[in-house]
């Protein structure tokens, strides 16, 4: 019979595996602006249709019911299936293709069967350490999600080597999962009703539970789809040697590794000392590093990179603990479902935030304008990067 220790692991190399594929474009983008001329309303569909395709896929499981009366294995492995084949796609047509945008939107319904669905397994073998359970498997979302920065920049300047290879892993991922033996509280579940679900859904515990995780979501995702883009166009002001490489590799550990250092670590705290205290530290050293990133742009590399790895690791060390808390908070037979409905949530408002940023540029550009030039501002400004440069702009040679 399989261990513990046997199930997670081979659960969590598939969650880091398939979860590779939601940034796998992403990752890609600084590539395909420069190869394609991308804009920014194309770049940032790049991932928020992978977030609107969770979010459909989430509501709809949710209100079936998907989560609870599906054997997960045979949910995750058709989703990992199907997610690989459309990512796959992409490199059959055109980058600024809408078949993109659509194969992206598939790409996140599918994930709707993948990251819950990890979460629901996990769970079912907690005695007494749910959180770091629930830790783990956030924390291989965290490095799947950030493989593709790796991936990228090892893979040269061709972006089809981050997309292929994502895919394959996922696929295999998707294979393997068969193999992963449920723990003894995997409960059954009672035919969904959906009055039952929504008067969890209003429990006070539940409510501010969920809301927590909205408060997370609203900052993780923004800082997840950009900071790869923000790292390149501060590393080229700054200078140095290869700053497109850099900027990949200190993205993938600022994601991937600050991700599962802050997962982990959660976990361990969060089931000795409480949620609630680690759920509040951990956003609040999260906020200090949003509010002070912004004014390091363009400082030295090594600085900069220190503060987004400790963002890295605090941004994410609530959120398997916001999750946790509905699994323990949730009836046996509807954690699968309660899962979804939050993750569903939260997922819908990370939307909003993705597209704020370059919104927000455009603005920041255009009021900067108005003021008219800085001496030195054109040059700087030009040195952004392909992504980062404003329309019109061309780039100039380092004095």
């Amino acid at each position: 019979m399989q261990s513990k220790a046997g199930a997670l692991f081979i659960l969590s190399a598939c969650e880091v595996a398939v979860m590779a594929l939601w940034f796998s474009a992403s990752a890609v983008v600084p590539s395909l602006t420069a190869e394609y001329g991308l804009s920014t309303t194309q770049a940032s569909l790049y991932t928020s249709a992978v977030q609107v395709g969770f979010v459909i896929g989430a509501f709809l499981s949710a209100t079936l019911g998907l989560a609870d009366r599906i054997d997960p294995r045979r949910f995750f492995m058709v989703s990992a299936i199907t997610a690989a084949a459309a990512n796959g796609v992409i490199l059959l047509v055109e980058p600024t293709s809408a078949v993109v945008i659509v194969m992206r939107f598939i790409t996140g319904a599918c994930m709707a069967g993948v990251y819950p669905l990890g979460m629901k397994m996990a769970g079912s073998w907690a005695k007494g350490d749910l959180g770091m359970l629930v830790a783990i498997l956030v924390g291989a979302l965290t490095l799947g999600s950030a493989s593709p920065h790796l991936l990228n920049a090892f893979g040269g300047v061709d972006w089809r080597f981050t997309i292929a290879a994502s895919s394959v892993i996922a696929l295999a991922a998707g294979l393997l999962i068969n193999l992963v033996t449920l723990g003894p509280n995997m409960a059954k579940s009672p035919a969904i009703n959906l009055r039952d679900l929504f008067r969890a859904l209003a429990a006070p515990s539940i409510r501010l539970a969920n809301l927590g995780y909205l408060g997370h979501m609203w900052e993780l995702y923004a800082m997840w789809a950009w900071i790869g883009v923000f790292l390149d166009a501060s590393f080229r002001i700054s200078g140095g040697a290869d700053p497109a490489f850099w900027a990949r590799v200190v993205a993938f550990l600022v994601i991937g590794g600050g991700g599962v250092i802050g997962c982990l670590a959660g976990g361990y705290f969060a089931d000795r000392h409480g949620r609630t205290t680690i759920t509040m530290t951990a956003m609040g050293i999260s906020g200090t590093c949003a509010i002070i990133v912004g004014f390091m742009f363009g400082a030295p590399p090594i600085l900069l990179a220190l503060v987004c790895i400790v963002w890295g690791v605090a941004v994410v060390a609530d959120s398997a603990q916001f999750s946790a808390s509905i699994a323990e908070l949730s009836k046996p037979g509807l954690v699968g479902t309660m899962l979804t409905m939050q993750t569903c949530a939260g997922f819908l408002l990370t939307i909003l935030t993705i597209h704020l940023i370059p919104a927000h540029r455009r603005r920041r550009g255009l009021a900067m304008g108005l003021r008219g030039p800085q001496p030195g501002a054109l040059s700087r400004r030009c040195r952004h990067g392909p992504l980062a440069r404003p329309p019109g702009c061309h780039q100039t040679s380092r004095r």
